[in-house]
């Protein structure tokens, strides 16, 4: 651990003084609200696969901090989140901002947190610490709560830490393996569907070869679009919001779905559409590390509980015939995604796949792209085509719990500890629940280049709203702050540009920039999504 994330409380001044100590090996980075610390250290979870760390005060800071906590859950993102909290002698009299900790964050299916524990005795520190983050990695990744009592900080022991937790590897069983390699046999339309927790460059390489061996077509789970590259010819696109329409015939015409990863939660299904459950209309193997997760909401006709490295592992040394009946599918799967990226006619001055193909052409292979939640980030989805893992790095850092505000601090944290170029697009709804970081940024000299598309309003409850209830918008504009003077105020540079062709220039700027940078998009409100404007989502709505 070389960072760690929070906002600082009296609960736990004790560790405070513990990271003056050390303060040469960790970083304690200072954030504005704990949503974003939480945030920054999900983030950290994400882009190494090692748990990421965040400090906060008790009642308020865990509760604020509750944000990033049932993302990284959501997300299967491994983290250790430490409160502080009341001493032992005020428990359980409704102390100065108590809470109960066990019951606000879970733990179970439908909680927050994979774990959460108080530390009593000083001695069982190591135990405790070492027990957090072999939980938040192991089986499904995830978060852990410490709760860390006051008094009990301030109480000297000998204790020594336990060495570094690496995590364990589940193997596919090789009975199920020889079953699997039979269903494929008998397929005609097979697809694989790759995401979830766990991912690592050497089993998304992995991954690639079996798919290669096989000639499968690959789509990506909803925001783990870094999961299989993008410029493969076996990548059939992204299985998530605004799915391509093609493609989602594919998934329901497909005879074999073999899902590597993904929970298939709501938005990788459609609303459980595309897969119906509890029982397919497709074959369905289901590959995941934990093995609560399997036969949970779908019942699968081949259940394998293997973490990523292990299955994909496995995976590729499974022998292929030297013919496939499928190729004709697989290369029309293909065809269909490249079909995708050509763009429908858009009203106004800005022409978003245009500047999706800049950033495409400008920023560094390595560079690391961020967004929270909104409509903004499917400009991304659908024409920004990833690397990422079987290249090396993690390069796509997106809540699929989709949570408002996690681009900012994300792409901050991404640049602290990597030093990466890191590029984040943004709504002006979603920059506002904690573009307050950008504080955090220049104080800690973080850099990241930050696209706002300014459209006056939340721009996906509106589509909604036009969608159910065309022509009765309500509760969902918004009245912004000068957002060039406010990044400015932060130190950043900002600026404001409202036309396609001033936005090159912006961003070469940007990247050459030795602080962050934020570009201020003034978009249409027309343009509300990658396929549609709201006067024809509305008009849909009215003709119904």
């Amino acid at each position: 651990m070389t960072h760690a994330f929070g906002v600082p409380g009296e609960s736990y001044l004790a560790v405070l003084d513990g990271f003056h100590a050390h303060r040469e090996r960790i970083r304690f980075v200072i954030n504005r609200q704990e949503g974003g610390a939480a945030f920054m250290a999900e983030a950290v979870g994400k882009l190494t696969g090692r748990p990421g760390v965040c400090f906060v005060t008790r009642g308020p800071g865990a509760t604020n901090a509750s944000i990033g906590i049932h993302t990284a859950f959501q997300d299967s993102t491994p983290m250790v989140v430490f409160v502080g909290d009341v001493a032992a002698d005020q428990r359980d009299r409704e102390a100065f901002q108590e809470l109960e900790y066990t019951s606000f964050f879970g733990p179970s299916t439908k909680g927050m947190a994979k774990r959460v524990e108080r530390i009593d005795e000083p001695d069982r520190i190591p135990e405790y610490v070492a027990r957090a983050f072999a939980t938040a990695m192991n089986g499904r990744p995830g978060p852990v709560v410490l709760v860390l009592p006051e008094d009990m900080l301030t109480r000297a022991t000998a204790a020594r830490p336990l060495a570094r937790v690496e995590p364990v590897e589940a193997w596919s069983d090789p009975g199920a393996l020889r079953q699997l390699r039979e269903m494929l046999l008998r397929s005609r339309q097979p697809l694989v569907i790759a995401g979830g927790g766990g991912w690592t460059p050497q089993a998304a390489q992995a991954l690639q070869r079996f798919a290669e061996n096989w000639q499968l077509p690959v789509g990506n789970a909803f925001r783990f679009q870094d999961c299989f590259d993008n410029h493969h010819p076996l990548y059939a696109g992204d299985v998530g919001i605004g799915i391509n329409p093609k493609l989602a015939a594919r998934v329901r015409e497909s005879d074999l779905i073999l899902a590597i990863g993904p929970r298939l939660g709501e938005m990788t299904t459609s609303g459980y559409t595309l897969l119906k459950a509890p029982r397919p209309s497709q074959k369905l193997v289901h590959i995941h590390a934990s093995a609560e997760e399997l036969n949970r909401v779908y019942q699968a006709d081949l259940a394998i509980n293997a973490s990523m490295n292990a299955a994909a592992r496995s995976l590729e040394v499974l022998t292929a015939p030297p013919e496939l009946p499928w190729a004709a599918w697989t290369r029309a799967a293909h065809a269909d995604y490249e079909a995708n990226l050509q763009p429908q006619a858009m009203p106004g001055e800005v022409d978003m796949p245009a500047i999706v193909a800049t950033l495409q052409r400008l920023l560094p292979p390595d560079a690391v792209l961020t967004n929270g939640a909104g409509n903004f980030a499917s400009w991304l989805h659908r024409f920004f085509r990833y690397r990422g893992l079987a290249h090396g790095l993690k390069t796509q850092l997106a809540p699929t719990v989709g949570s408002m505000g996690y681009g900012v601090p994300a792409g901050i944290a991404a640049h602290l500890v990597s030093g990466r170029t890191a590029f984040t697009i943004a709504g002006d709804g979603d920059f506002l629940m904690n573009g307050q970081e950008l504080a955090t940024a220049a104080q800690f000299g973080a850099r990241s280049i930050i696209l706002l598309l300014n459209n006056g309003m939340y721009g996906t409850i509106r589509m909604h709203q036009e969608r159910e209830y065309p022509g009765h918008a309500h509760g969902s504009e918004l009245a912004n702050p000068d957002f060039v003077g406010l990044a400015r105020a932060y130190g950043y540079e900002g600026l404001r540009i409202t036309r396609t062709a001033e936005f090159e220039p912006a961003l070469v700027a940007a990247l050459a920039r030795p602080r962050g940078t934020l570009i201020e998009v003034m978009l249409d409100p027309e343009v509300i999504t990658t396929r549609a404007t709201l006067s024809a989502i509305r008009d849909a709505a009215l003709k119904r």
